[in-house]
């Protein structure tokens, strides 16, 4: 998803981008909630609700009625790979719902709510940057799509309660990079919705052991 609007959805009409990612910045309300509940209260919201979204996307490749539900409802926001149909796979919503249960898994809170956000709303605001103005390119992305992701994150780190600022900022530039060079295994992309919150919630994390490790501990807590 991203920075600059990938070739493969150029041909979709800028208002089918933007209602996909208002779609996508409404994720956003699982960071909040989280902020307010208790990883226990988090993992019981979160399971059922990736394991909704993944029997969903399984069923729609094998299960020919509601295929043609899921098609005729979500096509026009749907990205190319996601339209093909010869291959399981499956969609930005599994890959985020996904995400946010393994941040909650295996981070402490506060950074667990720093990288979700980043790919909530950096990642929003890139793809619809790069998809309205980005035209000088870097591969896939565009140097316009990838200064608002940046930017954003800045921000968003800048008000997370809780979190060292140099941290934000390792945390900020790693998703930056991490969404512009749309990683990939063989021929696979690997999903930015998993690859931006894991691998900057990875680099605070990295962050405060090697350098404010006792500082961990009250990381597990919103002020």
């Amino acid at each position: 998803m991203t920075l600059s609007g990938t070739p493969e959805n150029e041909h979709k009409p800028f208002r089918f981008e933007i209602a996909r990612k208002i779609i996508h910045l409404s994720s956003l309300s699982i960071a909040i909630i989280y902020c307010h509940t208790s990883r226990e209260v988090a993992l019981m919201l979160l399971i059922p609700l990736f394991a909704g979204f993944f029997i969903v996307d399984i069923l729609k490749n094998i299960v020919p009625p509601i295929a043609s539900w899921y098609h005729n409802t979500f096509d026009a926001m749907l990205r190319q790979h996601e339209l093909e149909t010869q291959h399981i796979h499956f969609n930005g919503a599994t890959f985020i719902t996904l995400s946010a249960l393994l941040l909650v898994l295996l981070f402490p809170k506060i950074l667990a709510i720093t990288a979700f956000s980043l790919v909530a709303v950096s990642d929003t605001l890139a793809a619809l940057v790069g998809k309205k103005f980005g035209t000088h390119r870097i591969g896939e992305k565009s140097i316009e799509g990838s200064a608002a992701f940046l930017i954003s994150a800045l921000v968003i780190i800048a008000i997370i309660p809780g979190l060292d600022p140099v941290a934000g900022i390792v945390m900020a530039v790693t998703a930056t990079l991490i969404e512009a060079l749309s990683l990939r295994i063989g021929k696979f992309k690997i999903d930015d919705n998993l690859t931006i919150p894991l691998t900057s919630a990875l680099a605070g994390y990295l962050f405060y052991l090697i350098l404010q490790p006792g500082d961990i501990p009250a990381l597990s807590f919103c002020p």
